[in-house]
């Protein structure tokens, strides 16, 4: 697979902290962190920064955190409106800006998930008429982008839209205005509010619907101009790996778009699959899910596979797993961990290929005047000689001067 596109030839002309330059000095070159977007669920972030568990539970979050972030540099946090103010008024923004804060600290880019959706929607909306349902649904966009602005700037705006209109599990306020306004302007209305509050957010259209269907749905969006920074694909995989081909199928068709793909949430099991027969998984509720060990070495091989074919593709972003640890949603053996916090053979496939395959660590030497060329990966450098150091970022081939400061 072809990765030189995640790759620059960065030329640096190295001095000390009085502007001499260091000439054929060898130069350590170390990447701490990705342009490139892993990702992974980050709720587990909510009660280690709020306090919530007893004294034989917190150790056992801590340690999944200190693993969680080895791995990863993008976390997903919850805003589903029906648990975020499950009561009109009653917002958790403490809450989640605890786990926020905490995220950003470690280096991690945080995304907040979703702004709009029909499911986990506000019962409390179900009193208002329509107009006054999409008056608070914008509302609730000024009001968190507005607050997190600056510390979450990306977010999934609008999810699976196109059912939205047509979802009849049961009745929702979101769906409600979805079918009155129709899939393109409801759109338009909540990307807009969005950008007006963060003009320089990433603002994601999301969806599991990887047909003809969503496409037609992004081209219509397109014409009329919303604001779309990327688009967002879903691809839970309970009933089973979609392969290389589905996978490359899937690029091919979205990539006409020219917009940024992200792969928002990646499930793949380690246990046995959830029947075809099924048309909504979360309809599958079974007492019990382990993981097997033939399982495991199928979802690493499978991680492995995949996560190569979208890092090799231009066009793609980030990819998030949407499971860190086993029995998460529905209960599924679809983490990276154990139930005992102990690493499946997908976590060691998935710190292989991003803290070594996909990972600058190397030692150069400067010129008679300073300089230096190098490969590296794109991404957040430390640059040091002894214990001079600098950190810098390294997303492009321009030439830069750097001065080397002592600890």
């Amino acid at each position: 697979m072809d990765i030189t596109h995640r790759l620059t030839n960065k030329t640096l002309r190295i001095t000390d902290a009085s502007g001499n330059v260091l000439a054929n000095k060898k130069i350590h070159v170390l990447q701490k962190n990705h342009k490139f977007l892993f990702g992974c669920g980050a709720f587990g972030s909510i009660p280690l920064t709020n306090g919530n568990g007893d004294e034989e539970w917190f150790p056992k979050i801590r340690k999944a955190s200190d693993e969680w972030i080895r791995l990863f540099n993008y976390g997903t946090l919850p805003f589903y409106w029906g648990s975020y103010e499950p009561e009109e008024g009653d917002v958790k923004e403490k809450e989640l800006r605890k786990a926020a804060d905490y995220l950003k600290s470690k280096n991690v880019a945080v995304k907040g998930h979703p702004l709009c959706w029909h499911t986990v929607c506000a019962d409390w909306l179900m009193k208002y008429d329509n107009e006054t349902i999409l008056k608070k649904q914008l509302d609730r966009i000024e009001r968190d982008v507005t607050a997190f602005k600056g510390t979450i700037d990306i977010w999934d705006v609008i999810n699976e839209v196109v059912i939205m209109p047509n979802f009849d599990k049961y009745d929702n306020a979101i769906t409600r205005i979805c079918k009155d306004m129709g899939r393109i302007k409801l759109i338009k209305e909540v990307f807009n509010k969005a950008k007006e509050c963060n003009p320089n957010a990433t603002l994601i259209l999301n969806d599991f619907n990887t047909s003809a269907a969503y496409e037609i749905l992004i081209d219509g969006c397109l014409e009329a101009g919303v604001p779309i920074s990327a688009i967002g694909i879903q691809s839970h995989q309970h009933q089973g790996y979609w392969g290389a081909e589905k996978v490359k199928d899937i690029l091919d068709r979205f990539s006409r778009f020219n917009l940024p793909i992200h792969f928002t949430e990646n499930t793949l099991v380690s246990g046995d699959l959830i029947p075809n027969y099924i048309e909504d998984l979360n309809d599958w509720q079974v007492e019990e899910w382990p993981s097997t060990e033939e399982g495991e070495e199928r979802q690493a091989k499978e991680i492995e596979e995949m996560y190569t074919i979208l890092f090799s593709h231009p066009l793609v972003e980030a990819i998030t797993t949407w499971d860190f640890k086993d029995g998460a949603w529905l209960g599924a053996p679809s983490g990276l961990l154990r139930d005992d916090l102990s690493r499946k053979p997908s976590y060691k496939v998935l710190d292989r290929l991003i803290n070594e395959d996909w990972m600058t660590d190397k030692t150069v030497e400067t010129d008679e005047n300073g300089y230096v060329t190098f490969e590296a990966f794109k991404g957040g450098y430390q640059i040091s000689a002894g214990n001079a150091k600098a950190n810098i970022s390294i997303v492009d081939d321009t030439e830069e001067s750097i001065k080397l400061l002592e600890n």
